[in-house]
């Protein structure tokens, strides 16, 4: 159920947060909207439109929408193979339409099958990729735009990046930046500082940004940076001309079936990483409150809808935005429609303003975000949860660093199924025969739930079962148990116990199950050995579970 917090209970830090988040989506959506072959406009446009619409409608208290870098590749080849952006608008109304009806056939729901490893590996790796893609814009090295976040690019890949931003270091990006770090530490270690949410360390730091190079550009000084190095947002010269900058798709493109084809490829697309993102920004909530999914897809094709109509690109829930907003001390969806207001109004009337701050500021407020995300501490609490824990985390967190999200992602979620089948087949519940010996009274405590993943860990364990013992296998716990389980502990009992001797004993199996319960408790069995043998005691060599948890 969700958990809905009142949008006015934590004004102050939900401004703050607001804000922080609004600087870092400036060059963010730019940067997307240029990687995608699209007019700057329009990835602000859908930044405005993430926040105000779609953060008002979310799910999600804290989720921030807008551009998202994992839709530029589809986006870029839609405009190319379409021939005009406005041909590619219909495409994107399209899109938000599906994900209006996929609400509605509460698709949402899928979420609730990304296991946490494979949603800790992906926050670690976007983690991974902010710090690897901020540190040429924190020498200074600017060429590739903001929002890129593909590893491989024409040329080279992002190792060779950084490789090649080290020879072209500006010292003013440096400075800036350090400045910039270290007040967003002090602000962050300096309890007084931290308390002040209507003066937030990102706001200082772009200030002091701004304040760096204007003083070395009066001074005429070599090191100043140029509008290449700076936030540049397009500038309209009135009212006529900022309106302009908006476009409504040619509807004639409704009528094309390739038109069709990639609204619904965006639908997908964008409908699964919104889910991923969801379901991350839950666990990062300080609140940990639970998003309805079904309306978070309700409110991205209302907002794709209306960014399709007036000239913006596809929006998913965005996770480096949203991880800023917690990280801010954004509390409720307040924080995010400040977001998209502060874009609304500061590109409408101060872009001026905008264009004098340095990307180098702006990289240092990711890369503290990026340090959030992927902190070391992070690897050994995945570590420590085990190995089949850590091993779909780890192969997530390299994947979405080496090629993107979604193919991060599934190899992730495929990495973990085997895990899982892995752990059934090598149960820690296993045991070998020769730690056991004849006459040995061996209790089976099946789980509350019993599917048929646990049927390799249960079929080899009751092939090794000791000649001549006493095997009790008890469902008293279990709610729910396999089909196939079953016919294996029915096979086990009536052909293959007899022709080893073994005597199988059956307690707490349901009516429905159809196998009949040899002993009614433990406690029978108790008597029954005091009977027959009142000097002999009940040997238990091995009292375990074949539970559902296969991780441990």
């Amino acid at each position: 159920m969700t958990v809905k917090t009142p949008i006015l209970s934590n004004v102050k830090g939900d401004f703050a947060a607001g804000l922080v988040v609004f600087l870092i989506a400036v060059p963010l959506c730019l940067g997307i909207a240029l990687a995608s072959g699209a007019p700057l406009f329009s990835g602000i446009v859908s930044g405005i439109i993430g926040g105000i619409i779609v953060g008002f409608m979310s799910g999600s208290q804290l989720s921030v929408s807008g551009p998202a870098a994992g839709l530029t590749a589809i986006v870029l080849a839609g405009i190319t193979d379409l021939g005009a952006f406005d041909i590619f608008l219909c495409a994107v109304v399209i899109a938000g339409l599906i994900q209006l009806a996929l609400g509605f056939l509460k698709a949402g729901s899928v979420s609730n099958y990304f296991p946490s490893n494979v949603i800790e590996g992906m926050l670690t790796a976007i983690g991974i990729i902010i710090i690897l893609k901020q540190i040429p814009h924190a020498f200074g090295y600017d060429v590739e735009a903001e929002g890129v976040f593909a590893f491989k690019d024409i040329g080279g890949n992002t190792f060779s990046r950084i490789a090649t931003s080290l020879n072209f270091i500006q010292p003013a990006a440096v400075i800036i930046t350090m400045a910039s770090l270290f007040i967003l530490i002090l602000w962050q270690k300096v309890p007084a500082l931290a308390k002040l949410k209507a003066l937030p360390g990102a706001l200082v730091a772009v200030l002091a940004g701004i304040a760096i190079n204007e003083l070395l550009t009066t001074s005429g000084s070599a090191w100043a940076l140029n509008q290449s190095h700076l936030v540049t947002l397009p500038v309209a010269g009135n009212v006529q001309e900022f309106l302009g900058q908006f476009v409504t798709p040619n509807f004639a493109g409704f009528l094309r079936p390739d038109v069709w084809m990639i609204g619904g490829t965006i639908a997908i697309v964008a409908s699964i990483e919104t889910l991923l993102c969801i379901e991350a920004t839950d666990k990062l909530d300080p609140l940990k409150r639970y998003s309805s999914t079904n309306q978070e897809l309700k409110a991205q094709g209302v907002g794709n809808l209306l960014s399709g109509l007036i000239g913006g690109i596809p929006m998913t829930s965005v996770i480096v935005r949203s991880s800023a907003n917690i990280n801010a001390g954004g509390r409720t969806k307040l924080s995010t429609v400040i977001h998209g207001a502060l874009l609304l109004f500061c590109v409408a009337l101060i872009p001026i303003l905008l264009n004098k701050i340095p990307l180098a500021t702006l990289a240092a407020i990711l890369l503290m975000t990026g340090y959030k995300l992927a902190k070391p501490s992070v690897f050994v609490h995945m570590w420590n949860n085990g190995k089949y824990q850590f091993l779909p985390f780890i192969v997530t967190v390299v994947a979405v660093v080496a090629t993107d999200l979604l193919k991060g992602v599934i190899l992730g979620l495929v990495i973990s199924v085997f895990a899982i089948l892995r752990g059934n087949l090598k149960s820690p519940y296993f045991f070998k025969r020769k730690e056991y010996k004849t006459g040995d009274v061996i209790h089976i405590h099946l789980s509350q739930e019993v599917s048929f993943l646990n049927k390799a860990a249960i079929k080899m364990t009751l092939e090794q079962m000791p000649a001549n013992s006493h095997v009790i296998i008890d469902a008293s716990n279990s709610m729910y148990i396999d089909f196939d389980v079953l016919q294996i502990i029915q096979e086990f009992k009536n052909i293959k116990a007899p022709n080893s001797g073994i005597r199988v004993d059956l307690t707490g199996f349901k009516d429905a199950y159809n196998i009949e319960n040899t002993i009614e408790s433990y406690i029978e069995l108790e008597v029954e050995k005091d009977q027959t043998n009142p000097s002999d005691t009940l040997r238990t060599h091995a009292e375990f579970n074949i539970t559902e948890d296969n991780s441990k």
